[in-house]
């Protein structure tokens, strides 16, 4: 057993260190502090399934850490969520296929809704439909799951996840976040009492 969960580490390694990097962060970071930090909207996450957990726990972050940011179901806008969207306001859609139809339909109502938002996507595959509506794309890599059906998103959203937390650490640095700033939005808990700490 031991080194069987050693394997699938390695594997989940090996898949983080073929995650291709390029100006596409920098161009993310930027849309992201333009949008929200210059022009006072909002980064909204989406993503469905395993991929809107993540893309739930990536708005939490990012909002936690100074960017002001909330996650909007793909479903539940095509039911009047939809009215959360801003001029202002810039997307974040994951989806590892790039084909989830909730996702796809979400670039065609935002765009019904406010033409000129702009979208940010993570995905594993460059030509799908997510990706060619994006203004920015994050790839992946596009590593197989480390699931033995090759079905379970188990690396995908371990990358996804990855590629989030790369975006959020930029962005604190280049809004320059203080520990002052981060005990202002954890008030409770051992993170808040860590904050406050001289």
């Amino acid at each position: 057993m031991q080194d069987k969960i050693k394997e699938l580490m390695l594997k989940e390694i090996e898949a983080i260190t073929q995650i291709p990097i390029d100006d596409s962060y920098e161009r993310a970071v930027n849309l992201i502090y333009e949008q929200v930090h210059e022009r006072g909207g909002k980064l909204i996450t989406s993503g469905m399934g395993k991929a809107g957990q993540i893309a739930l726990n990536i708005a939490t972050t990012f909002s936690s850490t100074g960017t002001c940011s909330v996650y909007l179901h793909p479903a539940e806008a095509q039911h009047g969520d939809l009215g959360i969207l801003r001029e202002t306001d810039v997307l974040l859609l994951l989806s590892n296929s790039g084909k989830t139809r909730e996702i796809v339909d979400l670039i065609t109502l935002t765009h019904n809704f406010h033409p000129n938002i702009k979208i940010i996507c993570i995905t594993g595959k460059p030509d799908s439909e997510l990706a060619q509506g994006s203004d920015v794309c994050l790839l992946t890599g596009g590593s197989p799951e480390i699931c033995p059906l090759g079905l379970t998103p188990t690396t995908s959203t371990t990358l996804m996840t990855i590629i989030g937390d790369m975006l959020v650490v930029t962005l604190m640095e280049k809004i320059g976040f203080t520990k002052e700033e981060y005990s202002k939005r954890h008030h409770g808990g051992y993170l808040g009492q860590k904050s406050k700490e001289k």
